[in-house]
């Protein structure tokens, strides 16, 4: 079931990625403090998440910021490497944080892993965004189909918060 609103973020051992490094961190450590957007992609370069859903947080990370959002974290069922990788290539690594979850636990945990074993790529996270504050989780938007940006891009986030 996936996490709903009101619920805490649950607490999974991960990897964090950040432009300090890498570093064995729990979903709840890097989630759990302050405002934060958390977006979840099915995976690092691929086509949606490259060229769409991670560009539009990182151009609209000032605004999310004068919102009132303290972190943006993305999370990818990817191993740490691939993960880093991909913030180094996109420009985003610096002001967007990654969470690596390899194994899809977090994924799992959340109730937003998507199987994509039929396309050679396992189990991945759902594409979907979450404001969380203090650890509680205010809004969850999940998309409906594959290849959409829309209830779950940093747009979307944006009417959120002003809401």
């Amino acid at each position: 079931m996936t996490i709903q609103p009101g619920q805490p973020i649950a607490s999974v051992p991960v990897k964090h990625v950040t432009e300090g490094g890498v570093e064995d961190s729990t979903s709840a450590d890097i989630l759990g403090t302050g405002t934060v957007v958390f977006f979840t992609v099915p995976g690092a370069f691929t086509p949606t998440c490259h060229l769409n859903h991670l560009p539009g947080y990182l151009a609209a990370a000032d605004q999310l910021k004068a919102a009132g959002v303290d972190k943006i974290v993305c999370g990818t069922v990817n191993d740490h490497h691939v993960v880093k990788a991909w913030a180094e290539a996109t420009g985003a690594l610096g002001t967007i944080e990654f969470i690596a979850d390899g194994l899809g636990k977090l994924a799992g945990a959340l109730g937003l892993e998507r199987d994509l074993t039929g396309g050679g790529l396992g189990v991945r996270f759902n594409r979907a965004s979450l404001l969380i504050r203090n650890g509680n989780v205010e809004i969850v938007n999940v998309e409906g189909a594959p290849g959409e940006v829309t209830s779950s891009g940093a747009p979307a986030m944006l009417e959120a918060l002003k809401g």
